[in-house]
């Protein structure tokens, strides 16, 4: 089990593959991405959909069409796509997922589980988008599962 819901997993791992294909110009197209990072096609056609409302992941009608990341998407980091997924739970949420705890209500795990949920925001936050497509172009990661 991952550390993200499976939207965002499937987000995440888009972003990556759209990043990746379009790196020296040119779009993807929503089979080809589906295809390419294991995801139900509908399924990923509603979060490309919230994505580029969002500015994260651009997109073009048209025969040339598709998705496609410009220069300032590749800098922004991963908390973006996972906010807009998933809203800021994952770095505010209880570990224990009770919604009365809180700094005066602390439960059990509160201490120990703030300190990961810091270390987990600064990862995400100091990793861009752009980060990985080197390693990808290299064949060095895999998208699928």
């Amino acid at each position: 089990m991952g550390v993200f819901s499976k939207t965002c997993e499937y987000a995440i791992r888009a972003v990556f593959f759209i990043a990746h294909k379009t790196a020296s110009g040119g779009r993807v197209g929503i089979k080809e991405v589906a295809a390419g990072i294991d995801s139900p096609e509908p399924f990923l056609a509603k979060i490309l959909q919230d994505l580029s409302r969002k500015g994260i992941v651009q997109s073009a009608k048209g025969p040339n069409g598709g998705f496609y990341l410009d220069a300032d998407a590749l800098k922004r980091p991963l908390t973006d796509i996972v906010e807009a997924v998933d809203g800021n739970a994952l770095f505010t949420g209880c570990a224990l997922g009770l919604k009365q705890c809180s700094e005066v209500k602390p439960c059990p795990l509160h201490g120990q589980f703030k300190i990961i949920r810091g270390e987990i925001h600064e990862l995400l936050e100091t990793t861009k988008i752009g980060k990985f497509n080197q390693e990808l172009i290299l064949g060095i990661n895999a998208l699928k599962k």
